[in-house]
């Protein structure tokens, strides 16, 4: 059996007006196929280009292995010079994916590549984001801790993209006082027989080429996962739902202090607690 999902609306263009009111205002995912043409990015941004203007950069880099105790938060787990990065994208599969990659900081002549878009958001403009990934490279199920609208521009090869929204929690074996979802869980090909309450949850899924704009609602879960060697571009706006906002501010201030504190309280127990108890949880949520 697989994953309940719809895919995702797909326009080629689109007015400030019809995105507020057609996906905005009732929170729902959609590909903006040429939105970006006049960016010169859309011409320019390639591997090879990364690898030409950051070749000298060290890049974090980080793959699919578990949480482990002793990580901290978004701590990667190798690092290599940006050119070395990009000859192994092209060279083999990897596991390797850079994750929130800061260029106005690393690269700022990146920044004339591009031009922050009226969506009728206030977008943050110091949080331009960078992601990378090799073949069959994938991101765990997760939500941002900041609860941000995600404008999410990919370049170069295709990307998988599978989406939640926040009703679907009891479904998808959320991790307590975390981000994720069980890590062992394989989004493009699950097992339901070992998830069976997966079978309840209903989200999206869509494929993201070279120039497509990928909005995300506030708090969705997203998983990514590379098809082929490639990199995408985040922009994002802070939550507008009240509710949002709080639980945001509650991630960022409580939720991240209090796991650190228990990691260091309880080391490798803490995080094993937590995976064990996610499957009771949703379990019992389900009368499974």
């Amino acid at each position: 059996m697989e994953l309940n999902l719809v895919a995702v609306d797909k326009v080629e263009t689109i007015s400030k007006k019809d995105f507020i009111n057609n996906y905005f205002k009732p929170q729902k995912p959609v590909v903006i196929e040429r939105f970006i043409d006049d960016w010169p990015a859309y011409t320019k941004w390639s591997l090879e280009y990364m690898k030409e203007v950051a070749g000298d950069k060290t890049v974090p880099l980080y793959d699919d292995r578990p949480v482990d105790y002793k990580d901290g938060f978004n701590q990667p787990h190798a690092t290599m010079k940006m050119s070395e990065y990009v000859d192994l994208l092209k060279k083999e599969p990897t596991k390797f994916r850079i994750f929130l990659w800061n260029i106005l900081k690393e690269v700022p002549v990146l920044q004339k590549d591009f031009s922050f878009p009226d969506f009728g958001l206030r977008l943050m403009k110091g949080l331009p984001m960078l992601f990378f990934g090799g073949k069959d490279s994938y991101t765990f199920m997760h939500y941002d801790i900041d609860f941000a609208n995600i404008f999410h521009f990919h370049f170069e090869g295709k990307k998988q993209c599978i989406l939640f929204d926040q009703q679907q929690n009891k479904y998808l074996y959320k991790i307590p006082n975390s981000l994720i979802t069980r890590e062992d869980i394989h989004f493009s090909n699950p097992d339901i027989k070992k998830w069976p309450a997966l079978k309840n949850a209903k989200g999206y899924i869509t494929h993201l080429e070279h120039g497509n704009t990928l909005y995300m609602p506030e708090g969705y879960w997203h998983y990514m996962r590379y098809i082929t060697p490639g990199f995408s571009m985040s922009l994002r706006s802070i939550p507008r739902n009240p509710i949002h906002l709080g639980k945001a501010v509650y991630n960022i201030v409580v939720m991240r202090s209090l796991d650190n504190v228990m990691r260091r309280l309880w080391g490798q127990k803490w995080i094993d607690w937590k995976n064990d108890y996610a499957i009771k949880r949703t379990h019992r949520l389900n009368n499974i």
